[in-house]
């Protein structure tokens, strides 16, 4: 599950400077094993911060915890995931760790903008040697390698990609209501459209865990994208001068038009809460990532018979990347089992242990994909095939300060449903660099 809340990581970004001036100050860079008193060899033990706490999201953590401690005899793991506000509590719980000096061993992020903020404050140990080594860069993308990256040091280590941009349907609704199975030529107007045959028919048409602030977000940004399609998309984000362009105007138009099919208690939902109904039949579609379908399986849906999937209208052909992403503190208590750590998440038996519960694509392309589920085995084509793009939603694409004002603007459109505010409020954000 994504990070969902920048606001809090700009917050932090002041709180992370202070704790790399500690680290630079006790001597360069932190405690590694064998080093200091000796406690921290003797003491094999290594705290994993997430936001993963979902069902799937537990058993793939949970995976990877034992491959890593089968992997480095005597090593023990502390869990220390945070629950709550799609990512945004543990950020929380973060920031002040990490202004009080005390920060997680390893800790769950994202590529790109969200993880620059860490890099730039000389707060993260260097993971270059750990790909070196193990030789992962000959069997990673060179794209996430280098978003994970600067001044040639890497810096993150990815468990697996998740696709931004997939639209989920609850199969046995569908033809309750007379509607098609959408293919890859479905399009917004049709499925305008067919929201509203299955409101006619009195099933709820589109399920959205608006309580988290990212769902709705996140349903925009796949909208914008099958207006845009890649090439627009990443001139798009690349640009501060587009924001209010007529793409984006006619993406929140649609966007408004799906207003009126959202569940009535969307806004009291979280995305995976969201995710449960479409399991149980109770909503017919979700745009959502596929994180959603290790939560689908984990429920007891299965793939063909009680939903299906398709990529998000106008977008097929593109791979929205959410990439989840371990860094490793500069002062780590136990560098040494937390660069092992690193490790661990690059090998083979990890990738496919944690991938196949938590519904994501591994990161190397060697993995082979055979024993995988078919959805997966469909996303992993796609993410070594299609163009890939980067979300703006997941604090990939563009800085946290945009990425909270799209949320922020997302929101006021869902209440006021005024679009030219709305590109306005874009425009402004992206105008701030």
């Amino acid at each position: 599950m994504p990070l969902t809340n920048p606001k809090v990581l700009v917050a932090a970004t002041a709180a992370i400077a202070a704790l790399a001036l500690t680290a630079c100050g006790s001597g360069g860079g932190g405690t590694t094993a064998g080093s200091g008193n000796g406690s921290a060899s003797s003491n094999k033990s290594l705290e994993v911060f997430s936001w993963w706490t979902s069902g799937s999201e537990s058993a793939a953590l949970k995976a990877l915890v034992t491959t890593a401690e089968t992997q480095d005899p005597g090593l023990k793991i502390t869990n220390g995931a945070v629950a709550g506000g799609g990512g945004s509590n543990a950020q929380a719980v973060l920031q002040t760790r990490l202004q009080g000096g005390n920060p997680p061993d390893t800790w769950q992020s994202h590529p790109g903008a969200a993880i620059k903020q860490y890099i730039d404050a000389g707060a993260l140990a260097d993971l270059t040697s750990v790909y070196t080594d193990n030789k992962f860069t000959d069997a990673m993308p060179k794209v996430l390698t280098d978003a994970s990256s600067a001044d040639g040091k890497i810096y993150g280590i990815s468990t697996g990609a998740h696709r931004g941009n997939v639209l989920w349907f609850n199969k046995k609704l569908l033809a309750k209501a007379g509607v098609a199975t959408p293919t890859d030529s479905y399009t917004v107007q049709q499925f305008i459209t067919d929201l509203g045959t299955l409101k006619s028919k009195g099933i709820s048409p589109l399920c959205v865990g608006a309580k988290d602030a990212f769902a709705p977000a996140e349903l925009f940004e796949n909208t914008l994208l099958g207006i845009t399609g890649a090439q627009g998309w990443n001139s798009l984000t690349t640009s501060n001068d587009k924001w209010n362009s007529d793409q984006v105007k006619q993406a929140a138009t649609y966007f408004t038009q799906l207003l009126p099919y959202f569940d009535s208690d969307a806004s009291a939902s979280t995305w995976d809460q969201a995710t449960g109904k479409l399991a149980a039949g109770k909503c017919a579609f979700e745009s959502m990532g596929d994180w959603a379908y290790g939560e689908l399986v984990k429920q007891g849906a299965k793939d063909g018979t009680d939903f299906g999937y398709v990529a998000e209208p106008g977008t097929s052909g593109t791979f929205v990347l959410v990439v989840d992403t371990f860094v490793v503190a500069k002062s780590a208590k136990n560098k040494d089992a937390a660069l092992k750590w690193a490790a661990t998440i690059g090998s083979k038996d990890a990738q496919i242990a944690f991938n196949k519960l938590k519904g994501s694509t591994p990161i190397r392309t060697d993995v082979d994909m055979s024993s995988f589920p078919a959805y997966q085995q469909a996303a992993a084509k796609s993410f070594r095939g299609d163009t890939l793009v980067q979300s703006v939603v997941q604090g990939e694409a563009m800085n946290p300060q945009f990425q909270q004002s799209l949320d922020d603007a997302v929101t006021q459109l869902v209440a006021n449903k005024n679009v030219e505010a709305f590109v306005s409020a874009l425009k402004n954000a992206a105008s701030q660099g």
